[in-house]
């Protein structure tokens, strides 16, 4: 089968389309015929090798799919063939708290990827693709989707909440979606006029452009009225880290989230001097997957995607996505 592999070292020049073996499923596996996939910015870091330093070569990328069920292995009974689904990007996650060895065996990186014409997923870790999607935005959900509805469920974000949101990459976007489908205000910053406007459009309630305007903290008190932000999904880091406490309310949520803008020296005092709550999301459960599929199918809400590349012109996606300017996600096509 063809994929996207990683091999001989780190570096988008050594990412290239390969004839690899095709897998065969496992006791309690399917056999999933991959039709899209989604590229996340961690797909970015493990080519580079700032991800996983230890990576094993070669590798297949990639861990966000949409696909047919094409066979099951002995003792699979969950899924029948031609059952239309995503697998979950946490195999062993299914419900509760994060286990701790939920990291461990992640597509793309401890084990191959799902950028390929097939892979073999647990049973127990695939969800059912919403009727209303194509294969193409259902590829989307699997990481930035679920991430960014965990955050927001996590922080209780409801009808009388404002959520501060960076940026219009992938995760940012599905806050937004999933922001107003829970009823909550929602305000945008982007370095883009183009892109905030795309982001009103999309029910975004106010928005700005943090090149003009660097003082966005400011802005998103003055958009509460004073007080501060309920939520600050935060994709930055370090980099922007500061501002996003500054910006949220007293008592409030900051759902840490990225790493988008590189490290800087970060002082806890106001997180001490606020009571603010700092959340680190690592993507969700099957459960959150599964939440969130019901209120993309109540609101028939449909992701974001930016431009779509064939699987074989993946470096050519990769490089798409680092230049920066997309708006929402980049997709492959198998």
């Amino acid at each position: 089968m063809k994929a996207l592999v990683i091999a001989g070292g780190f570096g988008l020049e050594h990412v290239r389309a390969a004839d690899v073996p095709t897998p065969e499923p496992q006791p309690g596996e399917v056999l999933v015929r991959v039709r899209a996939a989604s590229l996340n910015y961690r797909d970015l870091l493990i080519a580079k090798g700032a991800y996983n330093p230890k990576l094993a070569f070669p590798r297949v990328l990639g861990s966000d799919c949409a696909g047919e069920v094409v066979a099951l292995g002995a003792g699979a009974s969950r899924w029948k063939v031609g059952d239309r689904v995503c697998p979950c990007f946490f195999s062993n996650w299914d419900d509760g708290p994060i286990p701790p060895d939920a990291g461990k065996g992640t597509f793309g990186s401890d084990r191959d990827g799902v950028f390929a014409e097939f892979v073999c997923v647990r049973e127990g870790a695939l969800v059912r693709v919403p009727d209303h999607l194509s294969y193409e935005e259902a590829a989307t959900l699997p990481c930035a989707a679920v991430t960014a509805w965990n955050a927001l469920v996590t922080a209780e974000v409801g009808a009388a909440s404002s959520v501060l949101l960076q940026g219009t990459g992938g995760v940012s976007l599905f806050g937004l979606q999933c922001a107003k489908a829970l009823g909550a205000r929602a305000f945008i910053t982007s370095g883009s006029d183009e892109k905030l406007s795309r982001a009103l459009a999309l029910g975004a309630d106010a928005g700005t452009n943090y090149r003009t305007n660097p003082d966005w903290d400011k802005w998103a008190r003055q958009q509460s009225g004073g007080a501060g932000v309920d939520v600050v999904l935060e994709v930055g880091g370090a980099g922007t880290l500061e501002r996003s406490l500054r910006a949220v309310r007293t008592g409030g949520h900051v759902a840490l989230i990225g790493v988008l803008a590189g490290g800087a020296a970060f002082n806890p005092m106001l997180v001490l001097m606020k009571a603010v709550r700092v959340q680190g999301v690592f993507v969700g459960s099957r459960a959150h997957f599964e939440a969130l599929n019901a209120v993309l199918t109540r609101d028939t809400l449909r992701p974001v995607i930016d431009r779509a590349f064939p699987l074989a012109e993946g470096s050519a996606a990769l490089r798409h996505m680092e230049a920066g300017a997309h708006f929402g996600k980049v997709v492959l096509t198998v």
